[in-house]
C-alpha cells in the first residue's frame, strides 16, 4: 500500500525536510562539535542520488537514510561523521555514485565508513556459501577498521525492523529470524541494551503476532496492580535516599515482552506466575567518577536496612565491568507482597553506557594512552575467528554465537594477568586463548596451585597455569570440553593441519573412483555418500578414505546413480521459485499424474500445508515436532520437500539466518483427520489413584490415543511425560487445561 499516495509533491517535500530538521535539531542539542554544513551537504547529496526512488511502503527512499542517521545520533550517540555516513550509506550500493565520489565530496573517513557498509550489503559468494553468514563475516571484519560501520549497521537494521510490516510474509520471517539470531546478540555484546531489547521484541512481534498481542494486553490489564506494588516498595527507599542527600532518579523497569515470553516458555509458567515483571532502577548524579562506587554501596546499605536481601543474587559489575562495558550494582530483596524484586543501582555515566554502549565511552574517556578497552579485546577475539574461518557457513554462525551469548568470568595467570572468558570455560579454553601451540600440547592445568584435568571448569577469581608437553597430541574429542569460539577454532585449525595430508590422499581416491564409475562429483552424490557412511562432511569422508577406514565399492553405485538423477523414477527435477530467487531442488510427483509438476509456493508466497487421508505435501521436523495450530515456517530441503519447523525452533532460527532464500511462509490447511505426535509434561503432588484419573481423562473422556507414558515419583512429588496423537494444538491446550483441573496436578504443558 502506498502510504504517501495522498501527498502532493509539495507536501512530500515538506515531510522530507521536516524529518531532516528533526535529525539536525537532535544533533545540535548533543555534546558533539557542531559540524552542520557537512551534514546538510550529505543530506542534499543523498536526496538527489535517491530522487524518484521509493521504499516498499511507498514513502520516498531518502526517508530511510534520514531515519538511520537519527537512530545513530539520538539512540546510539554518534557524531557528524557517522550522521553523514548514515545519510549516504546506500548511495554507492543503489546508485551510480562510487566510493571515490564520496571521498571527493566528503573526505576519506566518511568514504571509508560508507565503503565498509557497502561491502557488508553487496557481493556474490558462490552457490555453496550462505549469503547471511558471509555478510556477517564481512560485518565483523569491518570492526577492526572502524567500529562506527557496525554501529550504523545496527541503526540500519533497527529501522528496517521498525518498518518490516510492509514486507511479504516469507521475507518477514527471514529478516526477523536473522535479527534474533545475529543482530540482537551482537547489539548485546556491543552494549546497545535498548536496541537489543527492541530488536528482540520486534522480531518476536512479527514471528508470533497473536502471542505478542496477548502478552501486551495482559501487561496493560495488570498495570494498576503493578503500580500499587511498586509504590509500596519504592516509597520507603526514596525517603531513605532523600535523607542521605543523594540526587537520583528512581523508576520501574518493565521486562520486555520477549523476555516475559522466554521466561514463560523456559519455566513453563502462565503469565500470572511471572512475578519479576519489573525491576527498580536507581540512577544517581555524580560528577566525580572516583566517588561512584561509594555512593552505590551507600544506596545498597540503605535498601538492605529496609528489606531482606537475597544473598545469592547480588551482582557487582562496578569493579569488574562486563565485556560490553556494563557497570552497575544489582541486588535482589523481598518486596512487601512477598515476591523478590531486583534493584539496579547506576550513576548517570553508567546508565548512559548501559543504554548506548561503546559510543558513550568516548564521551567519558579521560586522557590519552588509556589501556585497551574491552571492545578492542573482543574485536581481537573475533579477528582470530575470522583469520581461521569455519569452512561451513552454518558452523561459522554457531561457533560465533557461542561468544555472542556468553556471560563472563575473570581468571588470572601466574604472573597476575587478568583474562576474561565466557562462563563455563575450561583449562583447555584458557590454553588455546593464550596460544594455539600451548593449546595443542597442553596436558593438564594448575588451578589455585592444585593439579587438575584439562576439562576442569574455571570459576571467577581462579589463578590458572597451563602445563604442556612436546609429546602431547591434541584430540578431536577435546572440543567437547570447550565453550569458547576461539579455542574451538584454533583446535580445529590445528587438527586440520595434522589431518590434511591424509585428507588430500582420500580426496584423490574419491575423485578417481567417481570418474572411473561415470559419477558426477556434485553435492547430491557427496551428500548421499556422507549419509551411507554416517560421516559429517566431505573432509571427514576423505580422511576416512585416506586412512583406509572406509572403502569405496560397487555396492555404492546404485544409490549414488539414483541420487545423481541417472536412474530417477517418479522424481521430477525442477526449480522451486521463492520470491525472486530460484532454489534448485526436486519435488515428488503425484502418484495420480507423474507428469504434473508440484507447486510448492503460490503467487502470494504462502505455502498451504496439506494433510488428509491421502497424505501430506510436507514433512515434520523432529527437532521441534510442530502440529496444526502452531506458528510455523517451511524450509525447502535439498531434496525439494518442504520441511516444517516451529517459528521459535532453534534450528529454524539458524535456517532463517543462514538460508533465508529457501524459507517459505506457511499456513495449515488440514482436514482434522490427520494425527500428529505431541509431548506433554505433567507435574504434581503424588497421591493414590492420580495416574488412573489422568489416563481415564485422556482415553475415555477425550478419546485421545496415548502412544507412550513415562512417570517417576519420589518424596510425594511425581513427574510424567506423555506422548499422544492429536489433530491440532487446540486439542493439546484443552488436554493440558483439563489435566491441570485434576486435584494435585500443578503443571501440564506441551514440550516442543
Amino acid at each position: 500500500m502506498d502510504t504517501t499516495a495522498r501527498l502532493s509533491p509539495e507536501q512530500e517535500e515538506k515531510m522530507i525536510q521536516d524529518a531532516f530538521d528533526e535529525l539536525l535539531d537532535g544533533y545540535l542539542r548533543s555534546n558533539h562539535r557542531k559540524k552542520v554544513e557537512i551534514i546538510e551537504r550529505a543530506f542534499l547529496f543523498a536526496k538527489e542520488a535517491h530522487k524518484g526512488v521509493r521504499r516498499r511502503s511507498g514513502e520516498p527512499y531518502i526517508m530511510h537514510p534520514i531515519a538511520v542517521a537519527r537512530i545513530a545520533s539520538r539512540e546510539i550517540g554518534l557524531g557528524s561523521t557517522s550522521i553523514c555516513a548514515a545519510l549516504l550509506h546506500d548511495v554507492v550500493e543503489d546508485t551510480d555514485y562510487t566510493v571515490e565520489d564520496i571521498e571527493q565530496h566528503f573526505g576519506p573517513k566518511i568514504a571509508q565508513i560508507v565503503d565498509g557498509l557497502t561491502k557488508i550489503s553487496g557481493g556474490i559468494f558462490g552457490d555453496k556459501a550462505s549469503l547471511q553468514a558471509e555478510n556477517f563475516r564481512k560485518l565483523l571484519l569491518t570492526m577492526s577498521e572502524d567500529i562506527r560501520v557496525v554501529l550504523i549497521k545496527m541503526a540500519d537494521r533497527l529501522h528496517n525492523m521498525r518498518t518490516l510490516g510492509s514486507m511479504a510474509p516469507n521475507k518477514r520471517y527471514k529478516i526477523a529470524g536473522e535479527t534474533l539470531y545475529i543482530y540482537a546478540p551482537l547489539a548485546h555484546r556491543l552494549g546497545l541494551f535498548a536496541i537489543k531489547t527492541e530488536l528482540e521484541d520486534l522480531s518476536f512481534k512479527h514471528e508470533h503476532p497473536d502471542i505478542y498481542r496477548d502478552i501486551q494486553a495482559k501487561i496493560q490489564e495488570s498495570e494498576a496492580r503493578r503500580s500499587a506494588v511498586y509504590s509500596d516498595f519504592s516509597e520507603p527507599i526514596k525517603r531513605k535516599l532523600d535523607e542521605l542527600g543523594i540526587e537520583y532518579d528512581a523508576k520501574a523497569r518493565l521486562k520486555s515482552i520477549y523476555s516475559i515470553w522466554r521466561k514463560m516458555e523456559t519455566k513453563h509458567l502462565p503469565f500470572e506466575e511471572v512475578y519479576d515483571l519489573y525491576a527498580m532502577r536507581i540512577i544517581f548524579k555524580c560528577d566525580d567518577q572516583s566517588k561512584e562506587k561509594a555512593i552505590c554501596w551507600s544506596i545498597y546499605s540503605a535498601i538492605t536496612d529496609l528489606y531482606q536481601l537475597h544473598p545469592g543474587r547480588t551482582r557487582d559489575w562496578i569493579v569488574t565491568p562486563k565485556a560490553n562495558g556494563y557497570q552497575a550494582l544489582h541486588l535482589t530483596v523481598m518486596g512487601p507482597d512477598g515476591n523478590w524484586i531486583e534493584v539496579q543501582i547506576r550513576s548517570e555515566r553508567m546508565d548512559e553506557i548501559a543504554e548506548k554502549g561503546f559510543a558513550a565511552h568516548w564521551k567519558y574517556k579521560i586522557g590519552e594512552g588509556d589501556e585497551e578497552s574491552e571492545l578492542n579485546a573482543w574485536l581481537k577475539t573475533i579477528k582470530d575467528i575470522l583469520d581461521n574461518p569455519e569452512p561451513n557457513a552454518m558452523d561459522f554462525l554457531s561457533t560465533l554465537k557461542l561468544n555472542l551469548f556468553a556471560t563472563e568470568i575473570v581468571v588470572f595467570t601466574p604472573s597476575g594477568e587478568l583474562i576474561t572468558l565466557p562462563s563455563g570455560a575450561t583449562v583447555l579454553d584458557l590454553a588455546f586463548h593464550l596460544h594455539s601451540e600451548m593449546g595443542m600440547h597442553s596436558i593438564a592445568g594448575k588451578v589455585n596451585h592444585k593439579l587438575v584435568p584439562l576439562q576442569t571448569e574455571l570459576k571467577s577469581g581462579d589463578q590458572v597455569e597451563v602445563l604442556t608437553s612436546k609429546t602431547q597430541v591434541a584430540l578431536p574429542e577435546w572440543e567437547n570440553f570447550m565453550v569458547t569460539a576461539k579455542a574451538r577454532t584454533r583446535l580445529r585449525k590445528g587438527l586440520r593441519a595434522l589431518r590434511q595430508p591424509v585428507i588430500v590422499k582420500g580426496s584423490e581416491m574419491l575423485s578417481t573412483w567417481l570418474i572411473d564409475n561415470d559419477l558426477p562429483d556434485n553435492n547430491k552424490v557427496v551428500t548421499k555418500l556422507l549419509g551411507i557412511f554416517h560421516v559429517a562432511n566431505r573432509d571427514a569422508l576423505c580422511y576416512a578414505l585416506g586412512a583406509e577406514e572406509l572403502v569405496l565399492g560397487d555396492f555404492l553405485l546404485k544409490p549414488l546413480r539414483k541420487a545423481a538423477g541417472l536412474e530417477e523414477k517418479g522424481i521430477i527435477s525442477k526449480l522451486i521459485t521463492i520470491g525472486k530467487k530460484v532454489v534448485p531442488g526436486t519435488v515428488k510427483a503425484s502418484s495420480a499424474d507423474s507428469k504434473t509438476e508440484a507447486q510448492p509456493v503460490n503467487t502470494k508466497h504462502i505455502y498451504k500445508l496439506h494433510a488428509d487421508a491421502d497424505g501430506t505435501n510436507f514433512r515434520i521436523s523432529e527437532c521441534c515436532s510442530p502440529i496444526p495450530g502452531d506458528d510455523v515456517l517451511g524450509f525447502v530441503a535439498d531434496d525439494g520437500e518442504v520441511e516444517i519447523h516451529s517459528l521459535d525452533c532453534p534450528r529454524a532460527q539458524m535456517l532463517k539466518a543462514t538460508y533465508g532464500s529457501r524459507i517459505v511462509a506457511t499456513e495449515w490447511d488440514t482436514d482434522g483427520e490427520q494425527k500428529f505426535l505431541a509431548h506433554i509434561h505433567i507435574e504434581g503432588i503424588d497421591r493414590h489413584g492420580i495416574l488412573q484419573e489422568i489416563t481415564q481423562l485422556i482415553s475415555n473422556h477425550l478419546g485421545i490415543d496415548m502412544r507412550k507414558l513415562e512417570i517417576e515419583a519420589s518424596d510425594k512429588v511425581f513427574h510424567a511425560d506423555l506422548w499422544v496423537r492429536v489433530s491440532d494444538a487446540d486439542v493439546v491446550n484443552d488436554l493440558c487445561n483439563r489435566t491441570k483441573s485434576i486435584q494435585g496436578v500443578s503443571v501440564a504443558s506441551r514440550i516442543n
